[in-house]
């Protein structure tokens, strides 16, 4: 029997970890988010410590949402390392112990019920810690082929909480006994867009079909140039709002002012969509995005006919895997390799807009893989395994 398997939910005590990047951090973000609101229905809340990485994205989240924070060493494997990342991985190998030390320690003192982590190497010491003292330890992945960290954690999770169906065959044989598909967490924010305060905010016209083009927080230059290229010939037919990121800012608004006067109008940049992307992707009639663990589990759960550009540098080649797949299945259109030009950008989106039965029939697939109640799921898990 666990050390701690006889502490009372009403006191909840739970370590979350995982982070390094947003598709890490803002799902345990998420899933503590709606844990707070399952228990405060019962006039109980969970006691929390984050564990990550010091200077970490996770260590400003955790300090913006009031979760206690607490830094641990980690390292990272390079896969394939070239000479000068051979001798990163000679140092983290040293550092991965005492991680592993500290993690150790750190579950020792909190005595938590549970152990939640979402990936990320810094989930490594607390995911092995958890199992040295046999705390229920979930494993949360977002991607469809695991990554590295999660083959690893798996083996030893007491469950294993999957994004996605497919993800199934890309776990160790032994560990797919323990694992479910809950979805990918997603901010219930993103579900309660409105459609007109979407289109008043940029001041769109409702009767002319938008499209809306992100590469993500920070932009991506590819997706920015090949709208470049695609532009003057989409805007006839549609109005396209454009988050194309603070370095991509400056040349995307010089792109519009070269716009023809009876179409700039139907152009609006912006570095950065803040409180109204909600609202834009409920008027969205196409978007175009990267195929992130989050963007992916968004639009799915949205429904959005979508075209999908995937990063081809992302680990693991997670984001191309992810698109291929929902392509495959008819939910997306991948734009990928010699495909991701502006001229098969302007002929998709072109075609999608003159097809609304083919945008719709897009829209419903991608349905069948969203799953907007992920978040529920993964409270649900956890209280189980915490309950023991």
């Amino acid at each position: 029997m666990s050390l701690y398997s006889t502490q009372r939910l009403h006191s909840l005590r739970m370590i979350v970890t995982g982070g390094g990047t947003g598709g890490h951090t803002y799902p345990a973000l998420t899933t503590v988010n709606a844990l707070q609101a399952r228990l405060a229905e019962t006039g109980t809340a969970p006691e929390l410590l984050w564990v990550g990485v010091a200077g970490g994205l996770e260590a400003t989240i955790a300090a913006r949402n009031n979760i206690p924070f607490k830094a641990v060493t980690t390292g990272k494997l390079r896969r394939s390392p070239n000479p000068r990342e051979l001798a990163r991985n000679v140092v983290d190998a040293f550092r991965i112990p005492l991680g592993i030390i500290q993690a150790a320690l750190t579950v020792a003192r909190v005595r938590p019920a549970v152990v939640l982590s979402t990936g990320g190497f810094v989930s490594v010491p607390i995911g092995l810690a958890a199992a040295l003292f046999r705390v229920p330890y979930l494993l949360h992945e977002q991607t469809l082929s695991l990554g590295l960290a999660n083959r690893i954690l798996a083996r030893v999770a007491t469950r294993v909480l999957l994004s996605h169906e497919a993800s199934l065959d890309h776990l160790p044989a032994r560990a797919r006994s323990r694992a479910v598909v809950t979805g990918n967490p997603i901010r219930p924010a993103v579900l309660q867009g409105d459609a007109g305060k979407g289109l008043a905010a940029y001041g769109l016209d409702p009767a002319v079909p938008l499209v809306l083009v992100t590469g993500g927080a920070s932009g991506a230059q590819q997706v920015n140039r090949m709208l470049t290229g695609a532009l003057a010939h989409l805007l006839p037919y549609c109005q396209i709002v454009h988050q194309c990121g603070s370095h991509g800012l400056a040349e995307m608004q010089q792109v519009a002012s070269a716009l023809p006067p009876h179409l700039a109008h139907r152009y609006r940049v912006v570095d950065f969509i803040h409180d109204e992307l909600p609202d834009l992707l409920a008027a969205a009639a196409v978007v175009v995005a990267r195929s992130g663990a989050g963007t992916v589990a968004e639009l799915t759960a949205l429904g959005k006919a979508c075209v999908l550009i995937p990063y081809p540098y992302s680990a693991g080649d997670e984001q191309r895997i992810t698109a291929r797949h929902l392509s495959e299945q008819g939910a997306a259109v991948m734009l990928d390799g010699d495909q991701a030009t502006p001229d098969h950008l302007r002929d998709t989106l072109t075609a999608l807009l003159a097809d609304p039965h083919r945008r719709a029939a897009l829209a419903q697939a991608a349905t069948a893989h969203g799953r907007p109640h992920a978040a529920d799921q993964v409270v649900t898990e956890i209280l189980t395994a915490a309950a023991g």
